[in-house]
C-alpha cells in the first residue's frame, strides 16, 4: 500500500487514542519516535524530525471497517503501525479491491498535499481495515509544510515527475487512440470502398442491359414474336432465376467447362458472338439441351413472325444479366450496411457505457472494423461457444482490447498467420482467447509486456500502452483477469471475464 494515493479521516467513532506501546516508558508521549524510527518511510530521519512528527502528528486506532471514502477532502496522511488495510476503487457501482497489506510504515492518505491547489486534494480511493489497526497520522497542511521545508530539492524533482509523467501519460495515450483510430479508418474505408465499388460497376451494367431490354419493347408490344416462344422464354427466365439464389458455388474449373459447352452449342447454331452470353447462360444453369428447345421452338415459328433464334437468346441473357446485377447491388448494399452496422456497434456511440451485451457482438464488430488491416495472409478461425450468456460490461472498452490484441497478434504474424479466437465458459467466468501462429514472446519479456510504455516494435511503430490499457480495462474495470501463454508458433492471450456483475448472489 505503498500507494501514492490520498485518502479520508476516519470517522470519530472508529477512533480512539493508542495503548501507549510496551517500549514506551510511563507517561511518555502517545507517540513514540522510536516506533516511528522502524518505518522504512521515516528511518533516515533525525531525532529532532521524529520529535517534530510525534509532537505535530498523533497515533489513532481505527476499529475494523470503513476508514475513509473516495472523493471526500483529502485532510490526513496514513501510515500503517499495525493492523490490516485494504484500499478500494470505486468503478460504477461497485468498489474494486487495489490494494491489501500488512506491513508497517505502509502508508496512503493526503501524499500529494505538497502540490497544493494543482491538483484535487480529494481521496482518490477508500480505506477500510479488517482488524483493530494502528495509524500514525498527520495533517494534510502540516505534511506539505515539512516536505517543503525538510525536502526543498525533493519536492522540486517529484512535481517534475508527477506532471511530466501524467503529461507523457496524456500525450501518448492519445496518440495510441489517433493511431488505433487511423488503422479502423483505413481498414473500414477499404471494406466501404470495394462493395461500394461493386455496386457502381454493377449500376453501370445493368444501365446497358435496361437499355437493351428496353429496345425490344415494341416488337414484343406489336405481337411480332411468336408467343409459344415467348412462353418458353419467360418459363426458362422463371425457372433460371429461382435457380440463381439456391444453385451451390461452382469451382472455376467447372465453370469454364460449362461456358465452353455453351459457347460451342452457340457456335454451331451461327449466334455471333455467342461467348459474351455463354456466362450469363451458364450463371443461370440453363444446359444445352433446354438450348435445344429455344431452338426447335424458334424453327417452329412462322418466319413472317421474326422468330430469331440469336435474338431470343440475347433478350434471355440480357434479362438473367439484369436479375444477377440487381443482385450485386443488394448484396453490395447489404455489405455496406453490414460495415456501417459493425462501426456503429464498435463505437457504442448510440448505448450507454455499461450494459450487458452478447460478447460474440463485440468481437464481430472489431473483426469487422480490422477486415483491412487483418488482410488476406492472415486466416481467422472463430471457435464460439454460441450457448455463452451474455455479460454485463463496458462494450466500448472491450473493444478497445479486443483491437489491441488482435493487431499485436497480426502484426507478430507478419500478415501472414492463422488468428483463432475461442470463447468459452470457465466457471464463473467467460474466457475469451486469442491464439496466433506467430513467433512467440520471449521468456525474459514476457513479465514486462503489461507495463507501461514497454514494446517491441520499431520506434514510431508502437507506444508501448496497448497491454497496459487492456489489462486495466480488464483488471480494474471489468473485475477480470488478462493473461499470455507463449511458445514459437503458438501465444495465446486469455481474458476472464465475470459472467455476473461483482456482487452479484
Amino acid at each position: 500500500m505503498s500507494a501514492t494515493t490520498p485518502d479520508s479521516p476516519v470517522p470519530d467513532a472508529a477512533l480512539a487514542k493508542t495503548p501507549v506501546p510496551d517500549d514506551v516508558a510511563p507517561g511518555s508521549a502517545m507517540c513514540s519516535a522510536d516506533e516511528l524510527r522502524q518505518l522504512f518511510l521515516f528511518e533516515k530521519l533525525t531525532d529532532d524530525q521524529l520529535g517534530w512528527l510525534c509532537r505535530e502528528g498523533s497515533v489513532i486506532v481505527a476499529d475494523p471497517g470503513r476508514v475513509y471514502g473516495e472523493g471526500e477532502p483529502a485532510t490526513l496522511l496514513y501510515v500503517l503501525l499495525s493492523g490490516t488495510v485494504v484500499l478500494s476503487r470505486r468503478i460504477g457501482a461497485d468498489d474494486v479491491e487495489t490494494t491489501r497489506a500488512s506491513t508497517p510504515g505502509v502508508y496512503a492518505g493526503a501524499f500529494f498535499a505538497y502540490l497544493g491547489d494543482r491538483v484535487p486534494q480529494v481521496y482518490n480511493n477508500s480505506m477500510r481495515v479488517t482488524e483493530q489497526s494502528r495509524f500514525f497520522t498527520l495533517e494534510a497542511a502540516k505534511f506539505a509544510t515539512l516536505m517543503t521545508e525538510w525536502f526543498p530539492m525533493a519536492v522540486h524533482l517529484l512535481e517534475g515527475l508527477f506532471f511530466g509523467t501524467k503529461n507523457t501519460q496524456e500525450a501518448v495515450g492519445q496518440r495510441e487512440r489517433l493511431l488505433a483510430l487511423g488503422a479502423l479508418s483505413a481498414g473500414l474505408t477499404h471494406e466501404l470502398n470495394n462493395p461500394a465499388a461493386a455496386a457502381v460497376r454493377a449500376t453501370a451494367g445493368l444501365r446497358d442491359h435496361v437499355l437493351r431490354l428496353r429496345q425490344k419493347l415494341p416488337a414484343m408490344a406489336s405481337g411480332r414474336h411468336d408467343g409459344a416462344l415467348l412462353t418458353l422464354l419467360v418459363e426458362l427466365l422463371d425457372d433460371a432465376i429461382g435457380r440463381l439464389a439456391t444453385a451451390p458455388a461452382r469451382g472455376p474449373l467447372e465453370t469454364a467447362d460449362l461456358e465452353d459447352a455453351v459457347t460451342e452449342w452457340l457456335d454451331d447454331h451461327s449466334i455471333p458472338d455467342g461467348w459474351e452470353i455463354a456466362p450469363a447462360i451458364v450463371a443461370a444453369s440453363i444446359h444445352t439441351n433446354e438450348l435445344d428447345k429455344i431452338a426447335a421452338a424458334v424453327a417452329s415459328a412462322d418466319a413472317s413472325d421474326g422468330a430469331d433464334l440469336a435474338g431470343a437468346l440475347r433478350w434471355l441473357a440480357d434479362t438473367v444479366e439484369t436479375e444477377l446485377l440487381l443482385t450485386e447491388i443488394g448484396d453490395s448494399v447489404a455489405r455496406i450496411s453490414s460495415l456501417v452496422g459493425a462501426a456503429k456497434q464498435y463505437s457504442q456511440l448510440d448505448r450507454a457505457p455499461y450494459q450487458v451485451v452478447d460478447i460474440h457482438d463485440l468481437l464481430d464488430s472489431t473483426l469487422a472494423m480490422l477486415a483491412g488491416k487483418i488482410g488476406d495472409g492472415v486466416t481467422v478461425v472463430r471457435e464460439y461457444d454460441r450457448a455463452l450468456p451474455r455479460i454485463p460490461a463496458f462494450p466500448g472498452e472491450l473493444n478497445q482490447v479486443w483491437t489491441n490484441l488482435i493487431d499485436n497478434a497480426v502484426s507478430a504474424m507478419a500478415g501472414s498467420g492463422t488468428l483463432t479466437i475461442r470463447t468459452v465458459r470457465d466457471r464463473d467466468r467467460l474466457l475469451v482467447e486469442f491464439g496466433d501462429t506467430g513467433p512467440g514472446v520471449p521468456a525474459e519479456i514476457r513479465d514486462r509486456i503489461f507495463d507501461p510504455f514497454f514494446t517491441t516494435k520499431p520506434v514510431g511503430q508502437g507506444t508501448g500502452l496497448g497491454l497496459d490499457i487492456s489489462y486495466r480495462i480488464v483488471a480494474g474495470r471489468h473485475h477480470g483477469d488478462l493473461r499470455v501463454e507463449s511458445v514459437p508458433g503458438d501465444t495465446r492471450f486469455r481474458v476472464w471475464l465475470p459472467i455476473e456483475p461483482p456482487g452479484a448472489t
